[in-house]
């Protein structure tokens, strides 16, 4: 990381201060402003973290101008072709690709961790049966904190590897575990002979009275899926997984944090809405006059799965994964789904039209996921819980560089105080 040097003057009190401004691998520069509360007397004002960089990192980089994607300098089109979720894992938290034999060894230490204690398994029976999986999920995740007490020293390398390989094999296990319980299903447990999501559909679907074939194209687009979503540079809940891990708390506890994050509709749940959009509209006939609801400022409508708060250009996942809902739903005998047929005309009208292309908005990764999932036999609930167990690769990832990162300070952020000035107290009988 190499820097320039900028002269900053203060008009209103003469003072100068030297900035640095640091240059990454590629992308914009960074502008080190922490000399300015001390030379200058002032914060910063950057309301959502819009314009700032919160801390270096070598794992994911965005041009949201361009589409771009990369993890580790690998384009997403490339890994999405010909890599699979597992190998993606390892890629991010090691930084390189893995030989035949790491990967192997990586992918047996995987599956030899997917087991829940058989405690944390009584836990689901305190949840009501129509609690929502992702408050079952981040309970859980949580609660391993009160398990794992011989592996938690965070400033111990083998103990965060063992803490990220858990982390990676056990979200399918618990996240299987919610939706069996809001079933009333008895929990399946995990098979080693299985791949990742092979594993993950058939802890799902099957149950303990009749014989489960995992579907091949099933198992192929939760991979893509999974590879796709992995992670995405300082989104909401990285972030806020490095500010909880910052306080150097259980990495469990980071991580229920992060799941947490995730679960807000305008994060991980956007995919809900999608699908939540397309019932609305109901028939492809009244996408004109959706619309023209969306385009009218008054109406409060808006369209979900278009545009995105890094990407000004098309969302490159998206268009993968628009091919692959394509071979789903033919393999499943649903070319014809009212829901695609829907997606895709939306589409087009959408971008033949100059108000959506004036403001940037495409399609975006949460526009075709919601149908996979729903094509899959996943139901509309446990959408942002497969979001959940794709992004914890990108959350260990990002936690084991933070940890390791000599730099590492407790995050702080500072605000700009809005409220009353200094005022005296008043007794309760003269107020």
């Amino acid at each position: 990381m190499t820097s320039k040097k900028f002269q900053l003057t203060n008009p209103a009190n003469g003072r100068s201060t030297e900035l640095a401004a640091h240059q990454g691998s590629v992308g914009p520069d960074a502008l080190d402003i922490s000399a300015l509360l001390k030379d200058q007397g002032v914060f910063t004002y950057d309301p959502g973290f819009m314009a700032t960089a919160a801390t270096a990192s070598a794992i994911t980089y965005i041009d949201g101008d361009a589409g771009v994607l990369l993890y580790r300098g690998y384009p997403i089109e490339q890994l999405a072709q010909h890599s699979n979720f597992l190998e993606v894992s390892y890629l991010l938290q090691k930084g390189e690709l893995p030989s035949s034999k790491a990967l192997a060894l990586f992918t047996t230490s995987i599956s030899r961790h997917t087991m829940l204690n058989e405690w944390i398994m009584r836990l689901y029976r305190g949840f009501h049966h129509d609690a929502h999986p992702m408050a079952m999920v981040a309970t859980i995740v949580a609660s391993l904190a009160a398990f794992y007490h011989d592996s938690t020293d965070i400033y111990d390398d083998r103990h965060r590897v063992i803490f990220s390989h858990r982390m990676i094999a056990k979200l399918p296990t618990i996240a299987a575990a919610a939706y069996k319980h809001a079933l009333g299903q008895p929990h399946m447990y995990p098979r080693n002979d299985l791949d990742y999501t092979g594993n993950l559909l058939q802890m799902l679907f099957a149950v303990p009275c009749e014989s489960y074939a995992v579907d091949p194209l099933h198992a192929k687009a939760l991979d893509l899926l999974f590879i796709l979503h992995a992670d995405h540079e300082q989104n909401a809940s990285t972030s806020t997984v490095r500010l909880a891990g910052s306080t150097g708390c259980n990495p469990y506890t980071a991580m229920s944090a992060g799941v947490s994050a995730l679960w807000g509709p305008a994060h991980g749940g956007a995919n809900e809405a999608v699908v939540d959009m397309l019932e609305k509209i109901g028939d492809v006939s009244r996408v004109p006059e959706f619309l023209a609801r969306v385009k009218d400022s008054k109406g409060g409508v808006r369209l979900m799965g278009f545009g995105h708060r890094v990407y000004k250009n098309f969302d490159p996942r998206a268009t993968i994964i628009r091919e692959m809902c394509h071979k789903v739903l033919g393999r499943l005998g649903q070319s014809d789904n009212p829901l695609f047929e829907l997606a895709l005309k939306l589409e087009e009208v959408a971008l033949k039209d100059d108000y959506f292309i004036s403001r940037k908005l495409y399609p975006n990764v949460d526009f075709y996921s919601g149908i996979i999932y729903r094509a899959v036999g996943i139901p509309r609930s446990m959408f942002t819980v497969m979001f959940a167990i794709a992004r914890t690769a990108g959350w260990v990832a990002h936690w084991q560089e933070m940890i390791a990162d000599p730099e590492m300070r407790i995050a702080r952020p500072r605000q700009l105080y809005t409220g009353p000035t200094r005022r005296d107290y008043v007794p309760v009988s003269k107020r």
